[in-house]
């Protein structure tokens, strides 16, 4: 009886001071919402972390009374958790997790009808050129026009009457080419392109790729944009040990198309890759902060150098998208993309790579991005290799153009490294 009275004595003392955390408002910091965002208690045991929930079915007690989870493709604990989080994270109310980014993108396009037309940001990620060109572009006679999506002159110029979509890559990869997505917006609206939410069939969507900023950096729900798509695999997952991606919105008709188009699709992250991305995403303020410092430092030290032709960071100085990128994000990000000098024959530019890569200690050379360790992507033959070698200089990907995901380790390593790779 004295333990009893004990036990109730101390829940007695906890209730004022949970009252009075409940009644502190949430923050919207996005340090803190990594870690603590979404609905992330575990029921069954009260878990810090929230367990790998496994099952492909959930028992129902009886006919007509299903929980919140009846079946994985449609509904997982670990995957709630994690979709949840993240949703809350990017200022939104709905996320769907998927197995890849690739797999987001398509299921992106899925919102749209058959032969609908897309205004794309010119260029956009190699994959999803592939995607879109020698994908959808027959699958369901989708049109892609690629433009610079800045020029709101042209934007409205080349919408059509079966205009559904606006994909906004920002910043773009390779070349880190920034796109004003509250002037964009803006522009839409003030032209007559944005329609009252009567039926999503009629709407034109702006869809953002946020996989290089993530929402530590800019936020474009906030911006006015209707979904975001991540690539989870990146800076979200953060540790190089996950493939994965997003969808997320606050816009509750293209939720509630979302929510069915993904279980009935099934294109879904599976528990072990949510847990993963979930923890991940717990030191994504911190990593970002360290890896956007670090890339700036080795941006302006690539930018002095005799061997480099071209340096693309939007947080130099000398970048054309230094004021955009001062307005919309808070740094620069954590990749570099260089283009170093060479002959302008492919055989003695690849030899010229080799070369290079040959002498690095602590960069390596890799598909993928976002990790914490300082990874260099060949675009040629890696992100945009599934492009002629015409259509990648066309948008200004060259045999030597590198993509530099700068990771956590001290930046003046990092620029040694490519001090003496550079050196004769």
């Amino acid at each position: 009886a004295g333990s009893n009275k004990s036990v109730e004595l101390q829940l007695a003392t906890m209730e004022p001071a949970a009252k009075r955390a409940r009644l502190i408002e949430k923050s919207d910091k996005v340090a803190t919402l990594a870690i603590h965002a979404g609905d992330q208690h575990d029921p069954g045991h009260g878990a810090i972390i929230p367990p790998i929930t496994t099952a492909t079915t959930f028992v129902q007690p009886n006919l007509g009374e299903e929980g919140p989870f009846a079946y994985s493709r449609c509904g997982n604990p670990t995957r709630h958790a994690y979709e949840s989080a993240l949703a809350e994270l990017e200022g939104g109310t709905f996320c769907t997790a998927t197995a890849s980014g690739m797999s987001a993108t398509a299921l992106a396009l899925e919102l749209l009808g058959h032969g609908s037309h897309v205004l794309v940001m010119t260029g956009v990620y190699g994959g999803t050129h592939r995607l879109f060109e020698r994908v959808r572009r027959d699958t369901m006679k989708l049109d892609f026009t690629y433009l610079d999506l800045n020029d709101l002159a042209s934007v409205c110029n080349n919408i059509r009457s079966n205009t559904r979509m606006i994909w906004v890559e920002t910043p773009t990869n390779p070349l880190l080419k920034l796109v004003d997505i509250k002037k964009l917006v803006a522009g839409l609206k003030s032209a007559g392109h944005v329609l009252p939410k009567t039926s999503l069939s009629e709407r034109i969507l702006v869809c953002v790729d946020n996989t290089f900023a993530t929402a530590w950096n800019q936020q474009p729900l906030q911006l006015g944009a209707d979904l975001v798509m991540l690539s989870s695999s990146k800076y979200i997952g953060g540790h190089s040990d996950m493939t994965g991606g997003a969808l997320i919105t606050k816009d509750q008709m293209v939720a509630d198309k979302l929510n069915f188009l993904k279980s009935s699709i099934g294109a879904i992250a599976s528990p072990f890759e949510a847990y993963l991305a979930l923890r991940g995403m717990k030191t994504l303020a911190v990593r970002m902060q360290t890896q956007s410092a670090n890339a700036h430092k080795v941006a302006e030290f690539l930018e002095g150098h005799d061997k480099i032709a071209e340096v693309h960071y939007p947080g130099l100085a000398s970048s054309p998208y230094k004021a955009l990128c001062n307005s919309q994000m808070r740094s620069g990000g954590a990749v570099v993309t260089i283009r170093i000098k060479g002959h302008g024959e492919e055989k003695e530019d690849l030899e010229v790579m080799r070369c290079f890569f040959s002498k690095l200690r602590y960069w390596v050379l890799a598909e993928s991005l976002g990790g914490v360790e300082s990874m260099i992507n060949h675009s040629a033959t890696m992100s945009h290799g599934s492009m002629t070698r015409e259509a990648r200089a066309a948008v200004g990907v060259y045999d030597t153009t590198l993509r530099l995901s700068v990771g956590l380790e001290d930046a003046e390593d990092l620029i040694e490294d490519l001090r003496h790779a550079l050196s004769e």
